[in-house]
């Protein structure tokens, strides 16, 4: 069976009330499934994760990113995660027997149906990148929404679907096609940023760290405390113990303890190689956080 999981992460995540509507965009889609979503206050973002078959998922995409245009305006958007606008990232996973080629399609059938629809330029990113500086989301990422004007009005930084001209409600959204990724945060107890980005770039594989990791560093004001932000490209390869092991030796050199850690989204079970969620102080932990739980709950209505 074709399967694509969908990833959508919206510059939102204060406002209950507007994630629970673009919630509802996704539940009156019958062929797709909404396993997951979460807002955060300080990143002021919010992840939603769905799963179904191609020409479902393409739908239910570009209905819920409409919706949340009309609910988050950028010039009154704040929070420490990176952005480029309004829908910030639209990630197509291929999954069952979906081939790259058809997330690819996917993805550009939806960057373009986004433009018509909605007038939000689009970079293209992942395996469905169209230029090679493109490639990386945090090098499509550069600059930010702050940034946007500037990068959009340059040859080098023109939109691959789209108009040249700044939105500055809406932004731009980067629409791609990648592996399964683990978004996975450890949050510390200290409020040192210095620390936090210090590890971060211990850790991260363009640091000279692990490999298949990207990490930043950031403080969540509103607990005031700091958390170590990542994403795990290749969890067979790096599994989460030995990201955890290493920021927890990392922050004890300072005498710093690791307070939790948590998963955004989904994860397979291959993450959990050799540990136990409460080894990794994982919270809220459950079985519905495994994308296999999921992806046999789709195949059941095949």
């Amino acid at each position: 069976m074709k399967i694509i999981e969908c990833v959508p992460n919206f510059s939102e995540g204060r406002d209950s009330k507007k994630l629970e509507a673009i919630a509802k965009v996704f539940k009156s889609f019958s062929g797709v499934r909404l396993v997951d979503f979460s807002g955060d206050a300080d990143h002021n973002r919010s992840v939603f994760t769905f799963l179904g078959k191609p020409e479902d998922v393409l739908e239910a995409a570009l209905a819920s990113c409409g919706k949340a245009l009309q609910l988050i305006d950028m010039t009154k958007q704040t929070g420490v995660h990176p952005r480029l606008g309004a829908v910030d990232v639209v990630p197509f996973i291929p999954l069952g027997k979906t081939k790259i080629k058809d997330a690819v399609d996917i993805a550009h059938t939806f960057g373009e149906q986004f433009y018509e629809r909605f007038g939000v330029p689009v970079y293209f990113y992942g395996f469905a990148a169209l230029n090679s500086h493109n490639t990386e989301l945090p090098d499509v990422r550069r600059g930010g929404y702050e940034g946007l004007a500037d990068k959009m009005s340059s040859v080098k930084g023109n939109p691959d679907v789209g108009t040249t001209k700044f939105n500055a409600r809406s932004g731009a959204t980067a629409v791609g096609v990648r592996d399964l990724l683990v978004a996975y945060n450890i949050n510390l107890a200290s409020d040192d940023l210095f620390l936090a980005r210090h590890i971060a770039s211990r850790i991260r594989e363009k640091g000279g760290g692990l490999k298949n990791l990207r990490a930043i560093g950031l403080m969540l004001k509103g607990r005031n405390i700091v958390q170590v932000s990542m994403n795990l490209t290749n969890c067979q390869k790096t599994p989460l113990k030995t990201v955890f092991d290493r920021v927890k030796a990392l922050a004890a050199e300072t005498g710093v303890q690791i307070l939790e850690s948590e998963l955004i989204g989904l994860m397979p079970k291959c993450a959990l190689a050799r540990t136990t969620p409460e080894y990794l102080k994982l919270k809220d932990y459950d079985e519905n956080c495994l994308l296999e739980t999921h992806m046999k709950a789709l195949e059941k209505l095949k």
